[in-house]
């Protein structure tokens, strides 16, 4: 499996936004219709390697100053029964 790594910005969000998503039950943020702006995307051809690569980036000063993220996303087809899987639509 196919390994995406990437490092992103965290949106701040105000207070007045995490209350209405709360009272509206809501998602605050949805990375599928506005993902995150990325900084850095590495690939990794298997899971040890892309862990290890998560952790690198993890070590940069933005990450640990929690302006950045590191996600590290699975891209090759997955199995229709696996909890993650998309049908294309």
């Amino acid at each position: 499996m196919r390994f995406l790594i990437v490092r992103t910005e965290i949106r701040t969000a105000a207070d007045t936004d995490i209350a209405a998503a709360w009272a509206g039950g809501v998602r605050l943020r949805d990375e599928t219709s506005a993902p995150e702006p990325r900084r850095q995307v590495v690939h990794a051809e298997d899971r040890d390697a892309a862990l290890l690569l998560a952790r690198a980036l993890s070590s940069v000063g933005a990450v640990r100053a929690g302006r950045h993220r590191v996600k590290v996303l699975p891209i090759s087809d997955l199995d229709p029964a696996h909890p993650y899987h998309r049908d294309g639509g």
